[in-house]
């Protein structure tokens, strides 16, 4: 289910950013900067949403999307400007997982359930170590699973928008964020647990 193997197919979408940020003489270092700043601003719409005022969470999702695409334009920015580096591809997974956890704490404040905001964010954040682990003892990097980072983003976002018309709506006690939150830490576990299998696989082989 991962949206992680459409990234070469969106690249012909990406030049008109690429040369924009290309012409203000921005980097993809700047760049994945900027992608992590709109993770934080949807982190306190999303906290907002939850505590104040629920058009809050429309904010936080076109936030959550802008995110995402900054994730992909800096990498696109970085071949078109030829910089780059294991030093760049660093610095953007450094920000890609304080993204991911400021984005679940923002979800997890906004409904004051930290106890899922936990196991949510646990899964998200070994998903990505699993995928990165796979590299480090010698194996291709790991993308796949059920949900990748792209994947994870689309829902998020998709789940923001819907969370301010279903406001007030709840099933088994539970909130669409709330649901969200459960889904993020059911999924991001199995997730981790099939790069485990598959890396562990691999290497036997």
């Amino acid at each position: 289910m991962t949206l992680d193997r459409f990234r070469p197919y969106v690249s012909r979408f990406l030049d008109p950013f690429v040369e924009g940020f290309d012409r203000l003489g921005l980097t993809p270092n700047g760049v994945s900067v900027i992608a992590f700043g709109m993770a934080i601003l949807a982190a306190v719409a999303f906290a907002l949403g939850g505590l104040e005022d629920p058009i809050w969470y429309v904010a936080a999702a076109v936030l959550v999307f802008l995110n995402g695409w900054l994730d992909i334009v800096d990498g696109a920015l970085a071949r078109e400007q030829e910089v780059a580096s294991a030093g760049g591809d660093l610095l953007d997974h450094v920000l890609d997982r304080y993204a991911d956890i400021v984005v679940i704490a923002g979800l997890a404040a906004g409904l004051e359930d930290y106890l899922l905001g936990f196991a949510a964010v646990t899964g998200v954040v070994m998903t990505s170590y699993l995928g990165t682990q796979a590299q480090a003892v010698g194996l291709d990097r790991v993308y796949g699973g059920l949900v990748g980072r792209a994947d994870r983003l689309a829902i998020i976002g998709i789940a923001g928008f819907l969370a301010y018309p279903l406001a007030g709506t709840t099933l088994g006690g539970l909130t669409l964020v709330g649901w969200l939150l459960v889904f993020l830490a059911v999924v991001g576990h199995l997730t981790a647990l099939q790069r485990f299998y598959y890396s562990w696989v691999a290497l036997e082989y």
